[in-house]
């Protein structure tokens, strides 16, 4: 920022305030806690930055005071603040609890519930003045000031004591000391920092406002579009971060400093505000927007560039001791509306005395049944509202009546196609597996209706007669794969309770049956038709554990994506979409016979993943990738992803709908599924590891409406047999600024979509294509933003954002460094990069972030230390940057990204840690080296946090690789290519990355 002030007055220079003020002593025990860091709204120079000083010709006004609560009310400008508020440095002043104003741009503001939380100021307008001239005026009457510097009066009882000394008139703007900086890293007071933290925003041009003036008791509550003009010597608050991306001439501002960029340490942080403003809206977990402020108008739509959508994850785990009620409705019938068929919820709103009911989501007046009828209270609430989850919580679990049944419900069904072919049984896949699915026979969801059944192949078919009469299993063996024909139909699927003694016969024997097998071959395409045969008259859960390329009959697959010259042509995307159409044919017909298929991959040759993974793409399914499976090595892995498959509650045969209020359409969908209609997503088997984007697009070219609702519906067929609704409801209000977009957009929430857009987009594009896009969709969103202020502020070389969106280009530049998009064909192979793609598509949003931004960090001093029992694991898992500076060659770190664990051994790190941990191993190569439980402290300690790091997400198992500094190109596959910040083989690191977003947002600013 330069250093003069164009247009305004100059005020002299006031002296430093003296150490007995009283601001600068530190906040007492039991005030509010001291505004600061990068979360908080609102404006105040550090005390780092050089201050424009000034001396004021009334009282002294201190800046805006930041409240302790951050933003609250989402879609809400707050109140302007008093004047004259205390110092943000001073702990000791209480802001007083205003009443939230309505949201800008909307007709009929929604009551809030609750008490009305306090505000900060966070707006594009800066506090309203009083409307007389601006004059010097003497000090305000004592009954306004009542001791208190700024006009606020002493609250009874508050402690304050009235014998304050005088307010120093020459009492600076940034008392409150240096803000820390980011978490995990040593503040730097001796320099600035060039990020700047919404409190800690650059040094102003402007000054701070001067004049006595206090605010007008009923002004508080103004809409802030009513604000009378403000004057020109009045300090603008920066309601943005910023990024000083280079030296100003004659400045000593240092250049870029990396460890000031923003980075997602803490993980997902949600904005919760959005849920305190509406608490009866579903959790998060359910449904994430990806900002809490719907625009007004297709024109302000257009203007955010960003994605306007939800990730939605019906069936995701809710935590310990919580669960969704469940609403029986019995003989009254579910209660919907008549015309859009919306599920009752707490939105609507009940008159006529009870009588009749209003759909939240199309204003459709219904009649209330008689046996649902309640009387209303005077506020309009129904007297038996406690007693009625379904008007009370955000997700209900409904019981669904025979109306909503096209046949019985079906039982839970594991079919098993299994690949016996030489690969699969020396590779110890077909032992895992058995023992497996073995173990878990007595886990599998809804005894004693569960039903189970086995086809194994190689270049024939077998299929198992397990009929409970029986005490060995009969084997047929089917050769001619071109008229496939099912033998004994009726006995290939068959009650595990009542043949459970055969079942377990056929798994002890399945390994030694083909333990000799020398047949290479694979008649995958036809033993999936004879498995669509079998299952076609109930539907269920087909399991595929392939371990070749499908080489014989319908869909055998050629070896492709060998030739380098493809790379980087317009064909190139064909490499990731599935060759054969007899995949997306067999995934289209499952589909409408409502089976579900999951793929376990464990070829170390190409297996043509795009091909397969197209069976569980629509078929609501995931694919399971361990590239060379061998059991010694993936053994553990197989194990719990198979048996966490097998066990976790399942949601069968389902349909899914996501109705939107009135001007609000879904314009797409983006996961795994069959999209059945416009609106009506296929889920032949659903579960809590399962997300779905959706896109919304206005319908209308204005909305009218305050707010909007969104309501999810699933319905599916539980295990225990009860066909149900699963429903989660949400509201968000409509705005008219774009600046409120911004700031309640939700960051894993878009970048969510963002990466299942790019991976869509590599098939039908190049990678460079996919990446690009990515790029110029957070260059056009930032460019937008930086419009809006470049008018009130002096942006001169810096980047601005939105504290909300501070993340996204670290998380974008991380999903063109992910493997679905990564460089080129040495970067990853074609079948992990489909892989990877299948899996991201699924994946909720925290499991997603994790994987783009892994963790990192240090635990040999925690090894070290004598620690009790019961030790806090919270301290040793604080995570370090993803850049190579973050490792020392004296340390032992590890990196998670949920799907690995890889430990990295400091070429300096004490030998005696590596004995302790690797036993006689610790200096052979880590290749060869397993990690083991030894003998001692330190190995059982290093075990213990392995063990909670897999507990704290157990949809996949992290297998535990070990890696040396040093030791190549092992090192720089599992880890170095993985430190997104850095630059690795031709790709952008994080410096590089800002600077190229910078450069292309002033283009065109």
């Amino acid at each position: 920022m330069g250093t003069e002030n164009q247009g305004y007055p100059n005020f002299p220079a006031r002296p430093p305030p003296p150490s007995s003020s009283p601001f600068a002593s530190a906040p007492p025990p039991g005030g509010p806690p001291q505004s600061g860091g990068p979360q908080t709204v609102g404006f105040r120079p550090s005390a780092s930055q050089p201050t424009r000083p000034f001396t004021p010709s009334g009282p002294p006004m201190a800046p805006p005071f930041q409240s302790p609560l951050v933003s609250q009310i989402p879609g809400s400008r707050p109140p302007p603040p008093a004047y004259g508020g205390p110092p943000g440095g001073g702990g000791s002043f209480q802001r007083f609890p205003t009443p939230p104003p309505p949201f800008p741009g909307t007709q009929n503001p929604p009551p809030p519930s609750g008490p009305p939380p306090t505000q900060t100021l966070a707006g594009h307008l800066s506090p309203p003045m009083s409307l007389r001239p601006q004059q010097p005026m003497g000090p305000p009457p004592q009954s306004m000031t009542s001791g208190r510097p700024g006009g606020y009066a002493s609250p009874p009882g508050s402690g304050f004591q009235q014998s304050v000394p005088p307010v120093n008139p020459s009492y600076s703007a940034g008392v409150g000391g240096p803000q820390p900086s980011f978490p995990g890293y040593p503040s730097k007071q001796a320099s600035p920092m060039p990020f700047q933290s919404l409190s800690q925003g650059p040094p102003s041009t402007y000054p701070p406002q001067t004049g006595g003036f206090t605010q007008h008791p009923g002004q508080q509550n103004l809409h802030p579009s009513y604000a009378p003009p403000t004057s020109n010597i009045q300090g603008l608050a920066e309601d943005f971060n910023s990024l000083s991306l280079s030296n100003i001439p004659g400045s000593l501002e240092p250049g870029l400093d990396p460890s000031s960029f923003p980075r997602p340490l803490d993980g997902d942080v949600e904005p919760n505000s959005f849920a305190e403003m509406y608490p009866l809206n579903c959790h998060s977990r359910y449904l994430r927007l990806t900002t809490s402020a719907i625009p007004s108008s297709q024109s302000l739509a257009s203007r955010w560039h960003l994605p306007l959508g939800a990730v939605v994850c019906p069936l995701a785990e809710a935590p310990e001791g919580e669960e969704v009620p469940l609403v029986d409705f019995g003989s009254t019938g579910i209660i919907r509306c008549r015309r859009c068929r919306t599920y009752v919820n707490p939105y609507v709103t009940f008159t006529d005395s009870g009588r009749k009911w209003r759909c939240n989501i199309c204003s459709m007046l219904n009649d209330v049944p008689g046996e649902y009828f309640s009387h209303l209270d005077a506020t309009g609430r129904r007297m038996d509202m406690d007693q009625r989850p379904e008007l009370t919580k955000g997700s209900v679990e409904i019981i669904a009546p025979t109306e909503y049944m096209v046949r019985p419900p079906m039982p839970p069904i594991y079919f098993f196609l299994i690949d016996v072919s030489f690969s699969a049984t020396k590779s110890g896949m077909l032992e895992v597996a058995a023992q497996t699915i073995k173990s878990c026979l007595d886990n599998l969801p809804g005894y004693p209706r569960t039903q189970i059944g086995f086809i194994t192949y190689d270049s024939t078919l077998h299929f198992y007669n397990l009929k409970s009469s029986l005490s060995q299993p009969q084997m047929m063996v089917v050769s001619d794969l071109d008229d496939i024909f099912v033998p004994l139909p009726d006995d290939l699927l068959v009650n595990l309770s009542e043949s459970r003694n055969v079942v377990e016969a056929f798994l002890d024997s399945l390994p030694l049956m083909f333990q000799d097998n020398v047949n290479v071959e694979s008649a995958f395409g036809p033993a999936l038709k004879a498995a669509f045969m079998v299952m076609n008259q109930l539907g269920g859960k087909l399991l595929i554990l392939q371990n070749s390329l499908p080489s014989l009959g319908a869909g055998r697959l050629k070896l492709r994506g060998d030739d380098p010259r493809v790379y980087g042509t317009d064909k190139e995307y064909t490499l990731r979409v599935a060759e054969e159409t007899f995949y997306k044919q067999m995934a289209a017909d499952c589909t409408k016979f409502q089976i579900g298929i999951n793929v376990y991959a464990f070829s170390d040759k190409y297996t043509d993943i795009a091909s397969l993974g197209t069976l569980a793409k629509y078929t609501g399914g995931q694919v399971y990738y361990y590239p060379g499976f061998q059991s010694s090595i993936h053994g553990d892995k197989l194990r719990h992803e198979l048996a966490r498959d097998l066990t976790r509650e399942t949601a069968w045969e389902s349909v899914m709908r996501i109705r939107c209020g009135k001007g609000i359409r879904c314009s797409s969908y983006h996961g795994n599924f069959m999209l059945r209609s416009t609106d009506l997503l296929a889920l032949p088997a659903v579960d809590c590891d399962k997300a779905y984007a959706v896109q919304l697009a206005l319908e209308e070219t204005l909305l009218t409406t305050p707010t909007v609702y969104f309501q999810v519906a699933l319905l599916y067929t539980a295990s225990c047999g009860e066909r149900r609704i699963r429903v989660h409801t949400a509201m968000a209000p409509v705005v008219t600024d774009l600046g409120e977009m911004y700031r309640q957009a939700d960051t894993g929430s878009i970048v969510s979509v963002y990466a299942r857009l790019a991976i869509e987009k590599t098939l039908s594009a190049k990678l460079d294509d996919a990446r690009n896009a990515i790029q110029q969709k957070i260059v056009k969103a930032l460019r937008e933003y930086r419009n809006l202020h470049s008018v009130q502020h002096r942006l001169g070389s810096r980047l601005i954002y939105p504290e909300s969106l501070k993340f996204l280009p670290l998380y974008g530049l991380a999903i063109c460094k992910s493997t679905p998009l990564q460089g080129g064909p040495a970067d990853a192979s074609l079948d992990e990069r489909c892989a990877a793609g299948f899996t991201m598509m699924a994946l909720p949003v925290k499991k997603l972030l994790k994987l783009l931004y892994p963790s990192l960090f240090r635990v040999d001093e925690w090894l070290l230390k004598i620690s009790v029992d019961h030790d806090d694991l919270k301290d040793v898992l604080r995570r370090l940057p993803l850049a190579a500076e973050s490792l020392d060659s004296r340390g032992l770190y590890i990196y998670d990204d949920g799907f690995r664990l890889v430990l990295w051994f400091g070429r300096m790190l004490s030998p005696d840690i590596a004995k302790n941990l690797l036993g006689a191993d610790f200096a052979a190569e880590l290749s060869r080296v397993t990690l083991q439980e030894q003998e001692n402290g330190m190995s059982k300690k290093l075990m213990r946090l392995i063990k909670k790091v897999r507990e704290n997400d157990p949809s996949y198992h992290p297998m535990c690789f070990l890696v040396r500094q040093g030791e190549q190109p092992r090192e720089g596959f599992l880890l170095l290519r993985n430190l997104i910040e850095d630059q690795m083989g031709g790709s952008t690191g994080y410096v590089d990355w800002m600077l190229q977003l910078h450069r292309q947002v002033q283009q065109n600013a």
